[in-house]
Order: structure tokens, then sequence, then C-alpha cells
């Protein structure tokens, strides 16, 4: 396969694999310091961008596309390190996060419990995840079509996911929309625009990816970051918690499409 550095790729995963998991554990001794394990939240993105940089420089010098690596390399930065930056400014003051509370219960065996389910297993998670991130910076060949249609991508679900988070943030920075449903702006059309934009940069990424067919057999990767988003870790467990503690919330979920930006329904009053 001439357009594509087969053997450095294989020996890239086994690398990365490794520097996730010693960037897990490391994130799980801190949290163990700081009594708190939601720091494996502000790990994720970072991880990935522990990914990208491991992977750029493995790849140098194998006749690979040089521009393709440092496009993916500044595609994944920059949306790591915004996500990071963004839930580790958002968790300043707080405490532990009810999901992991819920999860972890109490007990002697917290911290190893943390460790296995939540750190390790989220190391694995991000490896699989990133595999298109790392398929792309291998590939020998030149741009097509595909590779600008990643960058598009890209781009729209990192807009729909800033934005959504920066609305947020100012709503609930407002005292005057207190006990208030956030069904404004982006969140008018979808009940998650950071979810949605952030399974859509990762499709993105993938695009920058199947321009080799090797790349293009990691569709499982994206596949599985939006099925986390959509059905595990990231929509049910918020709206399970918000439909308790927000009136109004189911009603919202009823006019507001739960994932892929739509007009609001119309729903009708009694």
């Amino acid at each position: 396969m001439r357009s594509f550095a087969v053997h450095p790729f294989l020996t890239g995963m086994a690398l990365t694999f490794v520097v996730l998991l010693a960037g897990f554990v490391l994130s799980w001794l801190l949290a163990v310091r700081l009594g708190r394990y939601n720091v494996v939240d502000v790990m994720w993105g970072l991880g990935f961008v522990a990914v990208a940089v491991t992977t750029f420089f493995w790849s140098a010098g194998h006749g690979v596309d040089d521009w393709r690596r440092i496009l993916t390399l500044v595609l994944v930065t920059v949306w790591g390190v915004r996500l990071s930056a963004y839930i580790g400014r958002r968790s300043i003051g707080k405490g532990e996060d009810p999901r992991y509370d819920a999860m972890l219960g109490d007990g002697p065996n917290k911290a190893l419990r943390a460790l296995g389910t939540v750190f390790l297993l989220q190391a694995v998670v991000s490896w699989f995840i990133s595999l298109p991130v790392q398929a792309a910076m291998y590939v020998r060949s030149g741009w097509s079509w595909l590779a600008f249609a990643g960058l598009a991508v890209w781009a729209i679900g990192m807009f729909f996911e800033t934005v959504g988070d920066a609305q947020l943030n100012a709503f609930r920075n407002d005292p005057a929309n207190r006990g208030q449903i956030m069904d404004r702006g982006l969140w008018r059309y979808t009940r998650h625009p950071n979810y949605f934009g952030d399974a859509t940069v990762w499709l993105g990424l993938y695009l920058l990816a199947a321009e080799h067919w090797v790349g293009a057999l990691t569709i499982a990767s994206p596949v599985l970051m939006a099925w986390f988003l959509s059905f595990k870790t990231g929509k049910p467990l918020l709206e399970k918690q918000m439909a308790r503690t927000k009136p109004g919330y189911a009603e919202y979920i009823e006019r507001t499409s739960g994932f892929f930006p739509l007009p609001p329904k119309k729903v009708p009053t009694a």
C-alpha cells in the first residue's frame, strides 16, 4: 500500500495507546488527590490532543502528506484545548459531578472503581475514537474533495459546539434566567447543539482519513462518538437530571429536536 504508511501506523497505534493510558492514570492520581473524579472530563479533550501530537511526530519522515498531518494536528488541538478549557473553567469552585457520585457510590474501593470504570475505560474509548486522526496522518496521497469536505464539516461542528456553549454560559450567568429553560439561539433548534457539534467535528476528522481505504475503515469511531453523545453518557444522563430539576423541561423536549437542528414544533396548548 504505497499510498499509506502501514507499518508506522500500526506501531503508532500501540504508542498512542500507551500515551493515553499514562495520561488517564496521571489524571486519576490528580483526581484522587483533589477528591473529584470529574477531572476526567478535562482529560477527555486533552487526551485527543496528546494522540494528535504523538502521531504527528511519529508519522514524520514516512513520505506522508505533510499538509494533511498539519491540518489534522491543528483541528484536533483547537477542538480539544477549547473543550478542556471550557469544562475546566466551568468546574472551578464546584464539587463533584453528580453523575460520578451516582456511578461510583461510596466505600473504601471508590478510587479503584473510578480507575477502572471511568479513567481506564475512557482511555480505551478515546483511543478507539481517535483512530481516524491517527489514520489521517499516514495518508501519502494528495488532497481530494473529501479533505475539503472534512474541513467544512469540522467547521460546522465547531460552530455549533462553540456557539452553543457560549450561549449557554451567557444564559447561566444572567440572574434573570434563574430557574428558566435555555431555549434561545441554537438551543431553539436542538436541545444539545454542543453534542451535535461534537459529533459533527469527529465526522469531519473522519473524512480527512477516508481518503484511503484504511482510514475509511475507521468509520466505527465517529459512529461510536455519536452513539455515546446521543444514547449513552451525553444526552440521556443530562436530560434525566434536567427533567428532575427544571420545571418546563418536558415541554421543551416536546417541541425541540433532541439532536439534529430542526425548526421547533408547535405544541398545542390546552
